[in-house]
């Protein structure tokens, strides 16, 4: 959808909206029950976070479909409808232009913006021109800003540190106890129980990954800067920030090169990008390919039913991969 378009739609009444709400995309979202907050996010993970911490306090609805790539996001008349009804809305600014613009214009009263909670980091390689060594499929659609939370050079895959996530459901929290006062008790301790199990988990994948063969992994794209930078690897992106890029000959070169220099054995692909690439490369050097869920949506296909689940699946083949003891 044009941003003429989603500026149209703001302004068109709630009523009319939903008559035409069939040139948007994405599921219809149960309506919540007498009492329940509602909540929409932007992100599988924030999805998560809010179910987990809301309980039965609120209905979680995710602006992205299963199985999309949450990078484009285009939001449908309905979504705008939903955004501007909600009670809370939790999302990451400067990750997904649509949904910035939807909240600008039509924000609730009560709004979690995961930029304010955690510190973004900058895309690896940023400073040094790494990106230059990729190319956007699709070149044409730079002007619409589709540059995926990397226009100021940060990271926008906050998500996949545990312990941001954990500072995540704290900011939820709050939101929740803001927005219904009489429920604060509750999600309070939803969001410490929360907070447990991703420490656990942080101190799973800090120990499993204490004692490796080697620190380096090649990934698809470059969205576990975080993760890297948590348990002390190096992070080798095929491609850059950007799921839609295309290596060029070049860049492809340097990989082929750093698997050699590294011993790597594992060429990481990912459920919501294509693994072409990363088999091609990796059927070049004669490795293995595995999977590295970057946690922007789950798939059937993803290795668990929810965040901890798929976290815990990425953390048995960092360690196979790796060669961790």
């Amino acid at each position: 959808m044009s941003t003429s378009l989603r500026a149209l739609c703001g302004t068109l009444s709630a009523t009319a909206l939903l008559l035409v709400a069939g040139c948007g995309t994405g599921s219809e979202p149960s309506a919540p029950e007498p009492g329940q907050l509602r909540v929409v996010t932007a992100l599988y993970p924030f999805q998560f976070v809010s179910e987990r911490v809301a309980g039965t306090s609120a209905q979680v609805s995710n602006l992205v479909a299963p199985g999309a790539e949450p990078h484009d996001l285009e939001l449908s008349p309905r979504q705008l409808i939903e955004i501007a009804e909600a009670d809370v809305v939790v999302y990451q600014s400067g990750f997904q232009p649509a949904v910035d613009e939807a909240v600008a214009q039509n924000a609730p009263e009560v709004v979690v913006d995961v930029a304010d909670l955690v510190t973004l980091q900058e895309v690896p390689g940023h400073a040094h021109g790494e990106e230059e060594h990729t190319e956007p499929a699709h070149a044409e659609e730079d002007h619409e800003g589709h540059d995926h939370g990397s226009e100021q050079g940060l990271d926008p895959h906050t998500w996949l540190d545990p312990e941001n996530l954990a500072a995540v459901a704290t900011g939820v929290a709050d939101a929740l106890a803001t927005a219904a006062p009489e429920q604060a008790a509750t999600v309070r301790s939803n969001a410490e129980a929360l907070e447990q199990e991703l420490d656990t988990l942080d101190q799973d994948f800090a120990t499993g990954l204490e004692t490796c063969e080697r620190r380096e992994f090649i990934t698809s794209h470059a969205a576990f800067g975080y993760l890297a930078t948590r348990y002390d690897l190096e992070q080798i992106g095929i491609s850059g920030i950007s799921p839609d890029a295309e290596p060029s000959p070049a860049r492809i070169a340097a990989i082929h090169a750093e698997a050699e220099e590294h011993g790597i054995t594992t060429i990481f692909t990912e459920t919501l990008v294509s693994p072409a690439v990363a088999e091609a490369i990796a059927g070049d050097l004669g490795l293995t390919t595995d999977v590295l869920d970057p946690l922007e949506g789950l798939t059937e296909q993803s290795r668990g039913s929810d965040y901890i689940a798929v976290q815990r699946a990425n953390l048995e083949a960092l360690r196979t991969a790796n060669g961790c003891s």
